[in-house]
């Protein structure tokens, strides 16, 4: 891993820095889950002609930013210069027990991070609510039940009114089979309690798409009647890769697919709209790895073809040409005007 480029896996151990870089944030001042508890699958069987409130749009192509990191941008400048609307914000981590707050330490309502998504809702834009990341207190381990960890979703759930929960399932949290069967059956309970909500699972991937814990986290949830909207891939950070990473994606893609698919029994055309995308902008953390300006066209033109439920990346904090050599958390390390890859993405309409 490049110690110049925060991975976005790793990004969330940065929560120290918020105080600091939170106050640059522009703000406009604005003014019981049911079903099951068990930590088991819910109901048997697949959810072969389920399909959700699907998410498009603008919704569809929200970018990640992150305000406790990387020097964030205020949003609305963001929205202006880009026409972008919504924003998937990161992160909410655990405090230490199961009770969530913004990288695990700042409240969610009367904060900065409340102020910021009042101004784009001022702005005419809305927000998904990134869970997880990498590093810190995940939920997941720390709520003890599914019903628990369905509770401490709600919070985030209440607390901003959401339309959309992006679950990004990494490190311990994904590689135990216990906590990923706990997010499912959460999420399950969420669906059933907020109708219409729009949900995300994010998970790495490799170039062949989803690994086993991934596909497992796929099946379970076709076995608990979750009819999650998108099955996410973060196509970086692969260990090794043959070819352009717009190539590699496409690739992890169409494994997310089948993976899907054959979890779910949809059709192909119902799989594709339950599948997405989060790449990274510029260089990752791997030193063969560059994603260009023109492999996220090659993307766009995939998202297009398959109508995907979700194209985003990881992250508009990075999404400037750096000042000197070398990437890092408020650059892409690429030559690049600013804001080219949201612009792309900003191109999707589901």
């Amino acid at each position: 891993m490049h110690t110049a480029v925060p991975p976005r896996r790793l990004a969330a151990g940065l929560a120290g820095l918020g105080c600091l870089i939170l106050p640059l944030v522009g703000a406009i001042p604005k003014a019981s889950a049911a079903g099951t508890s068990g930590e088991g699958v819910t109901s048997a069987g697949s959810v072969a002609t389920a399909s959700a409130s699907a998410a498009s749009g603008a919704m569809a192509v929200a970018p990640y930013e992150y305000l406790g990191w990387g020097n964030p941008q205020k949003p609305t400048d963001v929205m202006a210069a880009t026409g972008v609307k919504w924003f998937t914000l990161a992160f909410i981590l655990s405090d230490g027990g199961c009770n969530p707050k913004w990288d695990g330490s700042r409240a969610l309502t009367g904060g900065s991070d409340e102020s910021a998504i009042n101004s784009i809702r001022g702005a005419g834009g809305n927000v998904v609510v990134s869970v997880g990341g990498w590093s810190g207190n995940k939920l997941g381990e720390k709520c003890s039940s599914a019903s628990a960890l369905a509770g401490a979703y709600q919070k985030v759930i209440n607390a901003y009114h959401l339309k959309a929960l992006d679950i990004d399932i990494e490190a311990t949290e994904f590689s135990n089979a216990t906590v990923r069967q706990r997010v499912v059956s959460a999420l399950k309970i969420v669906k059933t309690s907020n109708p219409g909500i729009v949900t995300y699972v994010t998970m790495g991937t490799t170039p062949s798409g989803p690994d086993t814990n991934g596909r497992d986290l796929i099946k379970k949830g076709a076995a608990a009647g979750l009819a999650n909207d998108g099955w996410t891939i973060m196509p970086f950070d692969f260990g090794s890769h043959s070819g352009s990473m717009g190539s590699a994606t496409v690739s992890a893609l169409e494994g997310l697919k089948s993976a899907v698919k054959s979890a779910y029994g949809y059709s192909d055309d119902a799989a594709y709209r339950h599948i997405g995308v989060s790449s990274m902008n510029g260089k990752t953390d791997e030193s063969d790895e560059t994603v260009t300006t023109g492999d996220f066209q090659s993307i766009l033109g995939y998202a297009r073809q398959h109508h995907i439920a979700r194209f985003t990346f990881w992250a508009v904090n990075r999404d400037r040409q750096c000042s000197s050599g070398g990437a890092g958390d408020s650059c892409s390390g690429v030559s690049q005007s600013p804001y080219a890859f949201t612009k792309i993405v900003s191109q999707y309409a589901g």
